[in-house]
């Protein structure tokens, strides 16, 4: 039942996921918009390939908080509307909440709807919605970030791991496995540059152990 109190909350949800933490950070800190160098999206691996890892680290944990946050509001809208936490009606509204944050990220009303690839924000509402599954993506990115050095390779394997996570590993609702599936989706859509690079053998490694020189 869509009531006043839960569309202001979707909106509020979108706004929250809006907040182009990458483009406000650079700006303001360096004087410089990341969606003009690199591979020009207002994300957190485009902050660290532009800005570093003083730049990188807050915007990839604000991002992460974007999703969080926005997806935990399900708690505050009532049960008469989401129904008991950990229902069905429940889930289904937070992860409403969540993916209006990562449209929010993906076109933010406060830059113009120029935004990232969403990664970070989804990983934030993934972990709001199932800890467990989120731990598993964690695992697997950086299993395969360590191996390859790739980070979209990575990002899109432990997207696609997700899904496997809540069907197989730890069973979940309908619901939750169908925005697993979508994810997967979305993950092809958004890297579909990382992924002919990939395929080309032209995608950017990142340097892990990277030594600074006196």
């Amino acid at each position: 039942m869509i009531t006043p109190y839960s569309l202001s909350a979707l909106i509020l949800a979108y706004l929250c996921g809006s907040i182009p933490t990458a483009v406000w950070i650079g700006l303001a800190f360096y004087g410089v918009d990341v969606r003009e160098y690199g591979s020009g999206n207002a994300g957190a691996t485009n902050t660290f390939r532009v800005l570093g890892k003083k730049a990188g680290i807050p915007v990839m944990l604000l991002d992460i908080l974007k999703g969080w946050t926005a997806t935990n509001l399900a708690f505050f809208i009532g049960v008469s509307t989401t129904g008991a936490p950990n229902s069905i009606a429940y889930t289904n509204y937070a992860l409403a909440l969540g993916i209006a944050a990562v449209m929010g990220h993906l076109f933010p009303i406060f830059a113009g709807f120029r935004g990232g690839k969403g990664i970070a924000t989804l990983f934030g509402m993934i972990l709001a919605i199932h800890l467990q599954a989120a731990l598993l993506c964690v695992c697997v990115f950086i299993v395969v970030l360590l191996i390859t050095r790739y980070v979209s390779l990575s990002s899109i394997i432990a997207g696609f791991s997700y899904p496997i996570g809540v069907t197989f590993i730890f069973p979940s609702n309908r619901a939750v496995v169908i925005y697993g599936m979508c994810i997967c989706i979305l993950i092809l859509v958004t890297h579909q540059k990382n992924i002919e690079r990939l395929l080309k053998g032209k995608e950017s490694r990142v340097n892990l152990f990277k030594r600074r020189t006196a």
